[in-house]
Parts: structure tokens; sequence; C-alpha cells
């Protein structure tokens, strides 16, 4: 007879399913909801999906959810929170589906079914929007629902060659033994910036002296270069003409410029991640600006435009060549296998991956977190 996972989750706002790609064979999720039948399409593509509800979140009741989870994360749109948005912050027709996502939590907290953890990821933009009280919100929610919280911040850098930093609260049960092993006496490294801590110290004082440092190790090994997440050449790279490729350096400030002149003195096949940004020129005037990274890619992002579409500066044997990212490589930039499968349209495969959590940071969290408090006690729960 073959065990099942110990563990059990329900993903909300679930996408292709990464957070399933990072939580590993120690989990099975018994519940997915996401509104997007193209994103669903693909998430039973790679995961079969028979626990998955394609629909609004707010039709839920917490009678769909099976048992009790050891884990429910939610991923709730970004937009109204994000610092690009409208401002409207969880007031906002999308990031105020978490309201809904809460409506399920406190639902089954009610059932006596309340979840072991319940976590969110969202962007950092969270931490500030209307002034703090997006954030204030999501401290109290967890508190009065009698969870302990903390926040986390983790640049999916750490992990895989791209600039990703987003905002983790994660709340514990109250009846949940936390190990003071996974606890910090106050903020300390790198998961613990400054924004957050500001955050942190615009609480009202009740919830401030309630929020918890939880405590993580910094990844053991450094991520993969970028140029080992790229594909070399085949005939599907749509490489640009040489003419688009001039304009693109001729876009670039001196300082950017000598970035591409010092990997071509590599003498080595050096790859950079390219974005366009409007900048000042010394007279005040708004002007178009290129700017490469030979380091890691910006943050991916879902496509509405041009500018979110990355470009690839490659430089090899004293050539230059650009390209837009492919969208594989945009799934390896996620933590994703080659075999994970995606969308055929390249639209579509980036806004899934562009959508979605970084699995490497879901792993890191689940090893090092959800797990140790998902395991307080579980012995006498499953036997019981």
């Amino acid at each position: 007879m073959v065990e099942s996972p110990p563990f059990e989750a329900y993903e909300f706002f679930a996408g292709g399913g990464m957070l399933r790609a990072g939580l590993g064979d120690d989990w099975t999720c018994t519940f997915a909801n996401d509104i997007d039948p193209q994103k669903a399409a693909f998430y039973r593509a790679n995961w079969g999906g028979e626990e998955l509800a394609v629909g609004d979140i707010g039709a839920l009741t917490p009678a769909d959810l099976p048992g009790q989870a050891d884990l429910m994360w939610g991923s709730f749109p970004c937009q109204d929170l994000s610092l690009a948005g409208n401002g409207a912050g969880l007031g906002g027709s999308r990031s105020g589906t978490f309201h809904a996502f809460w409506g399920l939590a406190s639902g089954l907290v009610r059932e006596g079914r309340g979840p072991k953890i319940v976590a969110i990821e969202n962007v950092c933009g969270a931490l500030t929007s209307r002034g703090g009280r997006d954030f204030e919100i999501l401290c109290r929610t967890w508190n009065e629902a009698g969870y302990a919280f903390g926040a986390l911040v983790i640049n999916a850098d750490r992990f895989v060659p791209q600039s990703r930093p987003r905002l983790f609260v994660v709340g514990v049960r109250g009846d949940v033994q936390i190990d003071p092993a996974l606890l910090a006496s106050g903020p300390e490294g790198p998961f613990h910036p400054v924004s957050l801590r500001r955050a942190v110290e615009r609480l009202p004082a009740d919830l401030r002296s309630r929020a918890l440092w939880w405590r993580l190790p910094e990844p053991e090994a450094a991520p993969a270069d970028l140029a080992a997440l790229t594909e070399t050449d085949g005939p599907h790279l749509e490489w640009h003409s040489q003419a688009q490729t001039a304009r693109l350096l001729e876009l670039m400030s001196p300082v950017n410029r000598a970035k591409v002149e010092a990997a071509r003195a590599a003498g080595t096949r050096q790859v950079g991640a390219l974005y366009r940004r409007t900048r000042k020129d010394t007279e005040g005037r708004k002007v178009q600006r290129a700017e490469v990274r030979f380091d890691m890619a910006g943050c991916l992002r879902t496509p509405g435009g041009g500018s979110s579409r990355q470009t690839l500066v490659v430089v090899e044997h004293g050539r230059i060549r650009s390209r837009l990212m492919t969208a594989r490589e945009t799934a390896r930039l996620m933590g994703l296998s080659d075999d994970y499968r995606l969308p055929g349209s390249y639209s579509a495969a980036c806004r899934l991956t562009g959508d979605g959590v970084a699995a490497p940071v879901v792993r890191h969290l689940a090893r090092w977190l959800f797990e140790p408090l998902a395991g307080a006690g579980e012995t006498a729960r499953r036997a019981a």
C-alpha cells in the first residue's frame, strides 16, 4: 500500500500550480481554485487537476473544501497593491479578492477545520499601500482569527537569476506549538529588510507587539548564472536584425554600453537581460533608455505591452545579438523544470509564468517553516 504524502494544502489563485511545484512530494493538494480557464487548462496539464475548481473564489463556501489542510495558500492579484497600480489596495476589485479568500479561511475556523497555516504572497507594495493601512488589515485579519502572524520579504534572486522581491505573510493557528528555533527575537538577516521593519513599526501597538519574526536560513547554494538558463541556439529562436540590436545599443547610457563592452572583452558567452526605462537626461527631459544586467533578469511580469517582455543581449565571439526571452526561459527563471508544460502561445505562456510564485522560494519556506509547523503534533492528529 502506497502511503499518501504527510502534508495537505489548499491552493487559491493557483494559476499553473507553481505552489505545488515548490512544495514537493511530501505535499498533496486537496483543493485548488483559479478563475482563469486558460491557466486552469495548464494546471490540469501539469498536475491532473481533479481537485481544481475553476471559477470566482467569491462563489465558494467552506463546504467546497474537503477535510482540514495543513496549509492554505493564496497568491491573490497584486494590481491594486502594486506601486504601479491604481492605489485602490485591498479595497480594489482585484486585490480585494483577499477578503473572499479570508472568508473561506474564517469559515473553516468556525467549523473547527481551520488550517494550521494560512499564508499569502504578494508584491512588496502591500507594505505601504494606502499609507500602510493594507498591511495593518492583513495583520489584524490573522490576529482576530486567533492566528499568530509574521511577515517576510524574500527575493527570488537568492534562488534563481531573477530579481523578484515578494511579501509573504504567514499565520499559524493559535493552538499550534511553534518551535522557538523558528523565531528570531527581532528583525534579522535578509528576509526582514528595512521596508518590512518600517511597516511593522507603523502598526498599532497591539498588533506590533504580537508580530512574529520568522527565522529562515539563507539558501545553501548560489543561484545559477543567467547564461546557464538561456537557450544557446536553434531554429525556434527569433533573433533581432542587426539594425534592431544597434537601436537597443543606441538607447543605452554610457554606463550600460560599458557593460556590453566589458562582456565582449571577457571572451566567453555572456548573457544580459535588457529592459527599457524612462529616464531624465541632463536637461531634465524624459528619454527612453535601455538598461542591461549581466547577472540576472528583471522581475518577470505578465505581458501587457512591449516593456513587459524582456530582451536578452547575447555576447559571444565578439558578436552582439539580441532577442526576446523565450517562454521556456521565463519558466526556468521561475524555477520550473523543463518538463513543465507551457501554453503554445508566447503571450499565454509568459502570462502564466509572470503571474506565478517562484517555486524554489516556496520550497525554502516549506522546508524551513511550513513543514516544521505542520508537523507539530502531526502524529497525534492523524492518529485521531
